[in-house]
């Protein structure tokens, strides 16, 4: 593959269906720490890293959608921690549920969750 035929495509946000931005919004910045990119207009609002440190992570985009969640989502977001248990902890004080715990082996552990819409995305120890 040539110069010219190199990808041109970067990640650029991760989307997130709901039925209502707001309790997301509030959800995922207390997680992430993540600023206002842009506020709710139609059906979309946005959720970027903070100035600060832009590259800690892609920014978040929700879609409010008609239809409700009905099953496991096709892909997710992975997150690591330098502890774990503590991190599941306070999100489930921010309104996260607790899926399951998977252990695979000592390196492979971790939690499924969902937010509040139930969009899965799992925590892992770093």
């Amino acid at each position: 593959m040539g110069p010219a035929e190199l990808p041109r495509l970067s990640m650029h946000a991760v989307v997130l269906d709901c039925a209502e931005t707001e309790s997301l919004i509030a959800f995922w910045s207390a997680a992430l720490g993540y600023v206002t990119w842009f506020e709710p207009f139609g059906q979309f609002a946005g959720l970027k890293p903070p100035p600060d440190d832009p590259k800690r992570g892609l920014a978040l985009i929700f879609q409010r959608v008609p239809e409700a969640k009905v099953v496991k989502n096709r892909a997710h977001v992975d997150y690591e921690t330098p502890d774990r248990a503590a991190e599941v902890a306070r999100l489930v004080g921010l309104g996260a549920t607790l899926v399951r715990e998977v252990d695979e082996g000592p390196s492979m552990r971790w939690t499924v969750m969902a937010d509040p819409a139930g969009n899965e995305f799992c925590v892992t120890q770093a």
